[in-house]
């Protein structure tokens, strides 16, 4: 998600009448027609007009950088898989890469929309108030927003947001890096009290703070000493500032990095100092052969294949889509047996089946503390205000409820065992 403190949308958003907002397509590439984490505001099947057929789709895509950054590249790879799952041609698929956070993707926008797409589709938080512009210029076409959080609430029908439960992938993400730890402890390389993960974040948004929080309770749950300190970077994508934080970590004694951002700096940074990474969005064993572990990622070829098919049966696109592990929206790379320690891969299974079954929740309120208390009722901003008002109640059955309320994480708490050493961004 590419989040920006400004979340006010374009002022022809705010004069459009309300209007009912529509649910989950049925035909959701395989998996359920009703989301199981969105919350759904009416009933499954309506229809948004005539069925356009399969043949008459036409898409395009706004992404935020090109395939050089790992989270965009990420995109690129899961529109081009949805296109061959789809059988769509070149004609029906349209790619604008290095589209920035401003008035040019609206412009983005409009034109795709001028060229015959009935589906838009933008993979940055910052063009969320591009996109409802567009969308209320443009209330034939089908507007798709990455990670935002202001559809369910902007009344209007095309208009709509995605994410995925990537804390379930930074979780399992995270037991690896503690299964890490676990082997240099037993290897005598580091004492338990020496088990400190470092933490490479862009911003100090609600997405990267539950990224950094999911992670920091898988690596906990099976190596208990763990600790963590976070730095931020206040870019997305910025290879020299990436490396520059994760080398801070690692003069820290940081023993293991990960990241939420999308350069190479990270990665290339514990290459060259033989520190283990867990990489985001992507393998990068190929360039990091003897740090890389794993990687976490969302598969966003599942969305688009449920848009398409929606638009191109005449039914409703939800407002809010969230699909997890359970669906294939949340994925892991294959583990690097080279680095990884032994028993990392029946660990994660053994997690992943428990997150599926609901035994496990990633934010158990039983495993975590604030200020050395356990939390037991919080309000969280879901229905975004400039403010950032908090009003909705998240906890509740022992476990926060992330991306329920709504598709984007709103996780933000501050827990025990995580240190952060710059808050500027």
């Amino acid at each position: 998600m590419k989040l920006k403190k400004f979340l006010a949308l374009a002022l022809a958003v705010t004069t459009v009448l309300s209007m009912s907002v529509l649910t989950g397509c049925s035909s959701d590439s395989g998996s359920s027609s009703t989301d199981t984490k969105a919350a759904e505001t009416t009933a499954a099947g309506e229809t948004t007009g005539e069925a356009a057929g399969i043949e008459n789709i036409k898409i395009g895509f706004i992404f935020l950088h090109d395939e050089n950054s790992t989270y965009d590249k990420n995109f690129i790879d899961a529109a081009n898989a949805a296109k061959e799952a789809l059988g769509l041609s070149d004609e029906q698929v349209i790619f604008k890469t290095n589209i920035p956070e401003s008035s040019e993707c609206y412009e983005a926008a409009a034109d795709l929309a001028d060229r015959g797409c009935n589906i838009v589709f933008a993979d940055s938080f910052g063009h969320e108030q591009y996109i409802a512009q567009a969308a209320a210029e443009f209330p034939d076409v089908q507007f798709c927003h990455a990670t935002g959080t202001t559809a369910h609430t902007a009344g209007l029908d095309n208009f709509h947001n995605a994410f995925a439960s990537i804390y379930e992938g930074r979780y399992l993400a995270g037991i690896a890096a503690g299964m890490k730890l676990n082997e240099m402890i037993a290897n005598g390389d580091i004492t338990e009290d020496q088990a400190k993960m470092g933490y490479v974040g862009a911003y100090t948004y609600a997405e990267v703070i539950s990224g950094y929080t999911s992670f920091y309770l898988g690596a906990k749950s099976v190596c208990p000493s763990v600790t963590m300190e976070v730095q931020f970077t206040g870019s997305w994508y910025d290879e020299t500032a990436e490396k520059e934080a994760a080398n801070t970590l690692i003069s820290r004694d940081c023993k293991l990095i990960s990241q939420h951002a999308d350069s190479m700096g990270a990665p290339t940074a514990c290459e060259s100092a033989g520190v283990p990474n867990v990489s985001y969005n992507g393998s990068t064993v190929a360039a990091c052969p003897n740090t890389f572990i794993v990687s976490s990622k969302i598969d966003w070829a599942p969305y688009f294949e449920y848009i398409v098919n929606c638009v191109a049966n005449g039914e409703a696109i939800s407002a809010d889509w969230c699909k997890g592990i359970e669906e294939g929206s949340v994925v892991l790379t294959e583990l690097n047996d080279a680095v990884a320690a032994e028993g990392t891969a029946e660990a994660i299974a053994e997690a992943e089946e428990k997150l599926i079954s609901g035994e496990l929740h990633v934010f158990d309120t039983s495993v975590f503390t604030v200020d050395g208390e356990t939390v037991e009722s919080y309000m969280a901003d879901v229905d975004t205000d400039a403010d950032y008002t908090p009003d909705t109640e998240v906890i509740s059955d022992g476990y926060f409820h992330e991306s329920e309320m709504r598709s984007a994480p709103y996780f933000d708490l501050r827990i025990d065992g995580i240190t952060t050493l710059n808050e500027m961004f």
